[in-house]
């Protein structure tokens, strides 16, 4: 099978609202599914660069504890999380 023709076929499928990109849930053709998995993968990792690699595992560590996901850690450590995040958890 051509590429063109793998192409038309991905766009085809699209169009119907299959997700064709990994990442591309939303587009409307195969071409904006591409785009949008880019622009998903590049602002992650933007995040990650303001972030630093330690703020971003940190924010995600204090996501789990928040939602109960995850209650392995201690109140101590619960507790350094929020301070190094500066997250006011008073109000609850």
């Amino acid at each position: 099978m051509s590429s063109e023709k793998q192409r038309k076929e991905l766009d085809d499928r699209a169009r119907k609202g299959e997700t064709v990109v990994p990442g591309g849930t939303g587009g409307k053709s195969y071409e904006a599914q591409q785009h949008l998995a880019q622009g998903r993968s590049r602002g992650g990792q933007t995040r990650k660069d303001q972030l630093e690699t330690e703020g971003y595992q940190e924010m995600g560590r204090k996501g789990g504890l928040s939602t109960g996901a995850n209650q392995i850690a201690t109140t101590d450590e619960r507790d350094k999380i929020a301070e190094k995040l500066d997250v006011d958890e008073s109000t609850g």
